[in-house]
């Protein structure tokens, strides 16, 4: 059996040999990964900040946003290049680590990247900054006065795993308001942050000592209630952006001090809507293909992942056909993505749900099981309205008839503080009236069906802006200039 050994983490001005590694076990018993972890003490992470905030402030505030977008761009044409050392690297690991099919994660991986070219990154800031120089000096207002935008000197995040390259959006929103990071790779995905650090230290040499990638034990994983260098990294950050399951969000907040500005992303739920408008004979299953695009790519795992697709009756195509479509089109995806081999624990709840869904049948209910093996999951057809509940993940979703999309926002409202995406199909004019409703009830995104799973530069992560949030404003306001005037050199 070939086992490989990979180190993780970024630790600038640390030697190896000084820092605590902490070894996991990736991929499946067939193919295991071994990955290294650096777990740095109390000590060495106050080094590492100050090592980083000092970096910083020389080498990334005095950066204007225009050459921070060219550094990333040229990290980004490295990434997308398939000759390039690092692109083969994560195309090699990403599959091993994670266990999602390696054609998956190499396509949706270059989807992903595009966004993070230089006319998206521009894109990127203007959603956020209607004048992006307020991130490198002082601006008129038109009020009178002066602003500028001032990004954290500290800025800490914790990953989550169930995605590759998750990291990168934090990251990137960081370095364009010019603060220095440290991240917590989770223990699911540790590849990517450490390889991508190791880019940007070669594309722009000056930014070797503006971040770092650290490991600190959590969760299941956590030996003490609160590990003192996630305390300490917490204590010593100006912001803490942190991604997870709400029980692990909280338990963060807690160590957070009051003074420092928290923002989680936490536990969110994604749906599909399929207006009747949109299922003609011809129409109807290029529809069902996308919405199992969004179903398949990496297995549910994303927030914007769909559990459950409302179906409009009335169109040529009932909601039965539709799901029976959508069985299709994921059946034939294996041959193009397989699916990656579940733990026992994911079976259990897979097997349970099916189950749940086969009992309602055999109780009267207006259910459909469409076909599901091991290799592709189960499309579930209900005739009857059902509110949304999160599936077991791993290809299984659950179809729903409605007589109109008015019906949803009822459906979905008791989930209203973990909504976030639906993949829309329907007319135009239905359009803006359904964002309406849907926005009502906490919906933060609508996309079409088929990029669920991959948002728009600048998109408002989870209804919050990616980069105002990160920034402090300075005002200099009119009256101090106005005062100024009567300290000049030629005033009488």
């Amino acid at each position: 059996m070939n086992t490989s050994v990979f180190q993780a983490g970024y630790l600038p001005g640390l030697r190896s040999a000084e820092v605590v590694w902490h070894r996991l076990t990736l991929g499946t018993p067939d193919a295991p990964l071994l990955v290294d972890v650096p777990q740095p003490s109390p000590d060495q992470m106050t080094t590492l900040a100050a090592r980083i905030r000092a970096a910083s402030q020389v080498h990334l505030k005095t950066m204007t946003v225009s050459d921070i977008v060219r550094v990333l761009d040229s990290a980004t044409a490295r990434l997308l290049d398939s000759q390039d050392e690092y692109r083969q690297q994560l195309d090699r690991l990403l599959p091993q680590a994670t266990g999602f099919d390696a054609d998956m994660v190499r396509l949706n991986l270059s989807s992903y990247l595009q966004t993070f070219r230089a006319l998206q990154l521009q894109r990127f800031v203007t959603e956020d900054f209607a004048n992006p120089k307020l991130l490198d000096e002082f601006q008129p207002r038109a009020k009178g006065g002066w602003s500028k935008a001032f990004g954290p000197e500290l800025l800490v995040h914790v990953w989550a795993g169930n995605v590759p390259a998750l990291p990168m959006w934090s990251w990137v929103s960081g370095l364009l308001v010019k603060a220095g990071s440290i991240g917590k790779v989770a223990s699911a995905e540790p590849i990517f942050a450490s390889l991508y650090a190791r880019l940007l230290a070669e594309v722009e040499p000056r930014w070797a000592d503006c971040f770092a990638v650290v490991w600190w034990p959590s969760g299941e994983n956590a030996t003490v209630p609160t590990p003192s260098a996630e305390q300490r990294a917490f204590d010593l950050a100006d912001v803490v952006l942190a991604y997870g399951g709400n029980d692990a969000l909280s338990a963060i907040q807690v160590q957070v001090p009051v003074t420092t500005r928290f923002l989680p992303h936490g536990h969110k739920l994604s749906f599909g809507m399929v207006s009747a408008a949109t299922l003609s004979d011809n129409k109807g299953p290029v529809v069902a293909r996308q919405a199992a695009s969004d179903v398949a790519r990496f297995e549910q795992q994303g927030c914007y992942s769909p559990h459950v697709f409302y179906v409009q009756r009335g169109g040529r195509l009932s909601p039965e056909e539709f799901a029976q479509h959508l069985a299709s089109a994921l059946a034939a995806l294996k041959h193009k993505w397989s699916r990656r081999v579940l733990a026992l624990e994911e079976s259990a709840v897979v097997g349970a749900w099916r189950e749940t869904h086969e009992l309602a049948v055999l109780n009267g209910a207006r259910r459909k099981v469409l076909g599901g093996d091991a290799h592709w999951g189960c499309v579930v057809f209900s005739d009857q309205a059902l509110p949304l509940t999160p599936g077991p993940l791993n290809r299984n979703v659950l179809v729903v008839a409605v007589d109109s999309l008015d019906e949803v926002a009822e459906l979905v409202v008791p989930q209203r503080d973990f909504l976030q995406t639906v993949g829309l199909a329907a007319a135009p004019e239905e359009l803006l009236h359904l964002g309406e409703c849907l926005g009502q009830v906490g919906v933060t995104r609508l996309c079409a069906l088929g990029s669920m799973t991959a948002p728009e530069a600048g998109w408002h992560h989870d209804g919050r802006f990616s980069l105002l949030d990160l920034v402090r404003w300075v005002d200099i306001e009119d009256s101090t200039e106005r005062s100024a005037e009567n300290f000049t050199s030629y005033e009488l």
